[in-house]
């Protein structure tokens, strides 16, 4: 896109919100709020490197993970541009325990919460592969000018108004998805903006490429190790054997799968009954933006997006990507593990 015609993503929600006269602008404020957010972050892994905010924190989020410094600095952040914004009734992160109201006026009239993994693939860090944010937005089912409550964050997936991510590789971009589309822009460093770069981006229906930790196939379940024997052997006609690639940062992964098509796969094992992922801070974002950009998602016995959440840190399997490698995969389970 050549410099005369760079829009910038204030520019670019302003006019998609013109094509609904009823909206109020909030969710374009979120949306650039959380904008901020990451361009505030995006400073500080750029120079993460000579400043002593690499490496572990030495605490532990709620999951048990030991937390990086970058993680904390990201989740302050983000929690504090969010209070300031009078846009956000509340928020839930991945590195809190509970959700976190915020009781002024202003926002306690705020129609949408946002839960949000402040920086996925944190393990990353200290070698210099890609993470991201995650995030999420709901409109909000309690009562008005009132706090919001847990009930606002435990909606299923299909409620989402918008998600997206922020991921933070050689270049940094912003990838949201409402329910007419999905776009992607990518920060500007000169002019300090995120810029379209990726209109109206759709996930392609087949892929070469399986993301999942092959490490873990002796956990796996027989229909999962039928999957993986197929995507490895050959077949000249249907281009097999795919590619593996796993970079173990989830925005890193399916940013790729976005853009070439693919899948990606965190399935149950015997480790992680559930599966490991959460629910609602990253299977429920990406499977809102995959499937608004006409690929699909699945927990391997149903769609993500229709889970009916029960606790804030829930986990899922999720099996995500281009439609037709999700159905393939979705065959072998099937197949492999009705009788069980």
């Amino acid at each position: 896109m050549s410099q005369g015609k760079l829009i910038t993503m204030d520019e670019f929600t302003i006019q998609e919100t013109r094509k609904f006269p009823q909206a109020t602008g909030e969710l374009s404020a979120l949306l650039r709020d959380i904008g901020l957010a990451g361009k505030i972050v995006n400073k500080q892994v750029r120079k993460a490197g000579l400043v002593d905010i690499l490496g572990a924190h030495g605490a532990t989020n709620v999951q048990g993970e030991e937390q990086m410094k970058l993680d904390v600095f990201a989740n302050e952040t983000l929690i504090n541009i969010l209070k300031n914004s009078n846009d956000c009734a509340g928020i839930a992160s991945e590195e809190n325990d509970n959700h976190v109201c915020y009781e002024d006026t202003f926002s306690a009239n705020s129609k949408y919460v946002v839960l949000f993994d402040p920086l996925d693939g944190s393990s990353n860090i200290d070698v210099n592969a890609p993470i991201g944010t995650i995030f999420a937005i709901y409109r909000r089912v309690s009562e008005m000018g009132k706090p919001c409550t847990e009930a606002d964050f435990l909606q299923p997936g299909n409620r989402l108004m918008a998600a997206g991510y922020i991921i933070y590789g050689s270049s940094t971009m912003m990838v949201y998805a409402t329910r007419i589309s999905v776009n992607g822009f990518t920060l500007e460093p000169s002019i300090g903006e995120f810029c379209l770069s990726h209109p109206n981006m759709k996930v392609p229906e087949n892929g070469k490429i399986y993301s999942l930790n092959q490490g873990n196939t002796i956990k796996y379940s027989e229909g999962m190790v039928a999957y993986l024997n197929y995507c490895m052997e050959s077949n000249k006609e249907e281009n097999r054997p795919y590619s593996h690639r796993y970079i173990g940062s989830m925005v890193a992964d399916m940013h790729r799968t976005l853009i070439k098509g693919g899948i990606f796969i965190y399935p149950a094992d015997k480790s992680n009954k559930n599966g490991k992922l959460r629910l609602q801070y990253e299977c429920n974002p990406m499977a809102f933006i995959v499937e608004a950009a006409g690929g699909k998602a699945s927990t391997g016995y149903g769609n993500v997006l229709d889970v009916q959440p029960t606790e804030l840190h829930q986990r899922v399997p999720i099996f995500i990507g281009s439609k037709n490698m999700v159905n393939k995969v979705l065959e072998y389970i099937k197949e492999k593990e009705t009788v069980a």
